[in-house]
């Protein structure tokens, strides 16, 4: 079992912009079976936070029951945490964005633990747009209760038991640009160069940002027949683009024939710059996106990278016309209403 911290294959400062190190960004030692795909996602959270210089006691972390839920307390160990009951994140999560909505929020949550008992709480999370980073790490499967199918498990897919699922799969993406979700995207635990770029977008973006994490169970759903494991998944990952990311106090230099970029402002002026490989993608198409995931569904196909992004849309705190100091900091006498306050609004209900 190895401490989380940062691991990258090139050349990384000793040093970021806060003077901190990777280590600084790391978390507890990891429980999961050897060879998680959960693991890996600690490891390139902790890269994209790093390399964004976010001060980890910024950021708020938030699970619910499962594998994926124990994941928090491998990375950010100096950032706030609360593990909530099984599939009430996205409630607690809210709560606490709202009472300090300073904090950088983001969740991680699994198959089971969204698609299932936590359906309802994702699907209101994302219709009210709260600011948070909402990582589903999705393997298909119940790992801690011995593997049994999750929805979103594809038809036709095999257990080790030989069982084959005949229902049909829940995608999660689909659902979040239906939904109206700003920021949609999909990755697999096995590409980090695409992941940290998706997760440094998704540090960026104001609003709900989902990302659903092919994360194979080196346990239960890495076998032949299963359309979760790390080999089915590189044999139909499917890359929709090339995503870099370019901080906006960094100077953006671009060396790509005309057409084959595509750049989009976020709100704090960062740049996400996709790539096009062999289609023109345009992820502010919400109809074309949902029609891509649905082909590549059909084709036994893994679609990988920023599926939708509508940065324009506002956040619960725009909706809600929050103050610009955080709740939890006001005296009461601005959060109480007086006599005379209260006498006005009940004289106008009569």
């Amino acid at each position: 079992m190895a401490e989380s911290t940062l691991k990258t294959t090139g050349e990384v400062p000793k040093e970021n912009r806060l003077g901190l190190k990777a280590a600084d960004y790391g978390g507890g030692k990891s429980t999961l079976c050897a060879g998680c795909g959960h693991d890996a996602i600690s490891n390139q959270i902790i890269r994209a936070f790093y390399e964004m210089s976010v001060k980890p006691e910024r950021v708020a972390k938030f699970s619910g029951i499962g594998c994926s839920s124990k994941t928090p307390a491998y990375f950010l160990s100096r950032s706030h945490g609360f593990n909530a009951v099984h599939g009430r994140m996205p409630a607690i999560a809210t709560g606490a964005v709202l009472a300090n909505h300073k904090l950088i929020s983001i969740g991680v949550s699994g198959d089971g633990d969204t698609a299932s008992i936590g359906l309802g709480q994702f699907m209101h999370m994302v219709r009210r747009n709260v600011p948070c980073i909402y990582i589903i790490e999705n393997n298909g499967v119940y790992g801690l209760t011995k593997g049994q199918f999750s929805a979103t498990a594809d038809e036709g897919s095999k257990l080790k038991t030989g069982v084959i699922n005949d229902l049909h799969p829940m995608d999660l993406c689909a659902l979040a640009v239906e939904l109206g979700c700003g920021y949609v995207a999909r990755g697999f635990a096995g590409d980090p160069k695409q992941m940290v770029n998706i997760l440094k977008g998704a540090i960026a973006h104001e609003g709900t940002a989902v990302i659903d994490v092919i994360s194979p169970c080196v346990t239960f759903n890495n076998h032949d027949g299963s359309t979760k494991s790390y080999t089915y998944a590189k044999e139909h990952d499917e890359l929709l683009h090339q995503i870099g990311f370019v901080q906006s106090y960094e100077q953006i230099e671009v060396d790509y024939e005309p057409g084959t970029v595509k750049e989009v402002e976020m709100h704090d002026g960062s740049r996400i710059i996709l790539k096009k490989l062999e289609e023109d993608y345009d992820p502010s198409d919400a109809v074309n996106a949902l029609q891509r995931l649905h082909r590549a569904n059909s084709a036994g196909q893994m679609l990988t990278g920023l599926v939708f992004l509508q940065p324009e849309k506002k956040s619960f705190m725009e909706l809600l016309n929050v103050v610009e100091e955080p709740l939890h900091s006001l005296p009461i006498e601005r959060t109480r209403p007086s006599k005379d306050v209260l006498d006005k609004i009940m004289k106008e209900l009569m």
